[in-house]
This record gives structure tokens, C-alpha cells and sequence, in this order.
């Protein structure tokens, strides 16, 4: 090749050297790290946060707690009936002393549930419920009940427990619900996560105790 030639031939220069910043890989790293750790967190809170919106909304189904009775009571008349359920691997008898009464919205009522161990140890189990017609769930409010809150049972141990709870009569001013006669407060006990314990109060509830005409105590 002549002189001319190379002459001619473009100037191929060689690529800058790249430039790692360390510093900005160890912020998008600890960026990613801190999105994963928060997502973790959500999924955590996500349960118990929804549970709280639930019992605060009635949404789902799921009644409203109140901490005492209304001031008064409507003619409207409903009847609630009652389901026990037990989840396997509990093995529990578990059942409501009435299958269903009649009630009038605002009036304060108080049903018995009787546990049952027939097992030969010790087991324990927690209660969750819930009520339909789903849209009714914002209006059956419960002052005090079992639900939540482990009960542990001997080996072949008995036990009742109480559920006190009211209708809200503003549910009389929701004319959607006109149709609706009949709610049904079904419970449903699962085996508890941790191991069991010793055997908690036979009494104990979680929230005061109100009698049928509506007086509460401690």
C-alpha cells in the first residue's frame, strides 16, 4: 500500500476507558434491598391491617365492635341464626345453645356456646366469624365475645362461652335492606398457631359483659 493511501485511511481512535461508580452500584443496591425489606414489611401488616379495616367497616360480612348498647329500639323484628363450624385438626364439639332467635333492632341480646375437648390432651383453638348477608355485617354489632382470642381446653374439658350483641337501628333507614329478615352469625374455631398453655379463665372475654336488658359490667 502506498504512502498516499494510508494517508487517506480515517484515524480509528481507541475507546474511553469505562468509569465504574461505586458509589452509585451501592445506592441502586441498597435502593433494591429497602423496596424488598418494605414489600416484606407490607405483606406482614397487610393481614392484621385488613382485619382492622374490616372490623371497623363491617366490610365483608364482618360485625362491628361496640363498646355499649343503644339508646333505643326499633319495632323491626329479625331473626339470627347461629353456625358453629370446627376446621380439622382441632376435634373440637363445638355449638350454640339455640339454633336461631328473634330480635328487634337495638335490643341486646345474649347467646351461649358450649366447647368441647373429647380428646385425651390438651388442645388449643381461636374463633374467627363472620355474618350474611354481607351487607348487614356494617349494622350486627358485637360488645363482647370469644372470638380472637385463644382458648385452650384440657383433655376432655367443657366450657361455655358468650357472644352479646345488638342489631343497629339505623338499619331501618337503609332502605336497600328492606328485604332482609334473617342474618346468620356464623363462628368457626381453627387450631391455634402456638403450642398450648396453661388453661386461660373459663370467664374470660374479650370485652365487658352485658346482660339481655342491656346493663353492663366489667
Amino acid at each position: 500500500m502506498s504512502n498516499a493511501s494510508r494517508s487517506q485511511m480515517p484515524k480509528v481512535e481507541a475507546p474511553a476507558p469505562v468509569v465504574v461508580d461505586d458509589a452509585r452500584n451501592i445506592r441502586v443496591a441498597g435502593y433494591v434491598v429497602a423496596g424488598f425489606l418494605f414489600m416484606l414489611g407490607a405483606s406482614y401488616a397487610a393481614v392484621p391491617l385488613y382485619d382492622l379495616f374490616c372490623r371497623t367497616t363491617g366490610y365483608g360480612g364482618t360485625p362491628m365492635v361496640a363498646s355499649r348498647a343503644p339508646d333505643r329500639i326499633s319495632d323491626r323484628v329479625f331473626t339470627i341464626r347461629f353456625d358453629a363450624n370446627v376446621a380439622a385438626g382441632l376435634g373440637w364439639r363445638f355449638e350454640a345453645e339455640t339454633s336461631e332467635i328473634s330480635i328487634r333492632a337495638g335490643e341486646v341480646k345474649t347467646v351461649a356456646y358450649t366447647l368441647r375437648n373429647p380428646r385425651a390432651e390438651p388442645t388449643t383453638g381461636i374463633a374467627s366469624y363472620n355474618v350474611t348477608p354481607e351487607q348487614t355485617g356494617g349494622y350486627f354489632n358485637k360488645i363482647a365475645c370469644f372470638c380472637f382470642t385463644e382458648q385452650t381446653l384440657g383433655a376432655g374439658q367443657s366450657r361455655t362461652e358468650e357472644v352479646v350483641f345488638f342489631i343497629d337501628p339505623d338499619i331501618t333507614k337503609v332502605r336497600e335492606l328492606d328485604h332482609i329478615h334473617t342474618i346468620t352469625l356464623s363462628y368457626t374455631f381453627f387450631p391455634a398457631k402456638s403450642a398450648a398453655k396453661p388453661l386461660a379463665d373459663a370467664g374470660q372475654l374479650t370485652g365487658p359483659r352485658v346482660s339481655a336488658g342491656g346493663t353492663v359490667s366489667k
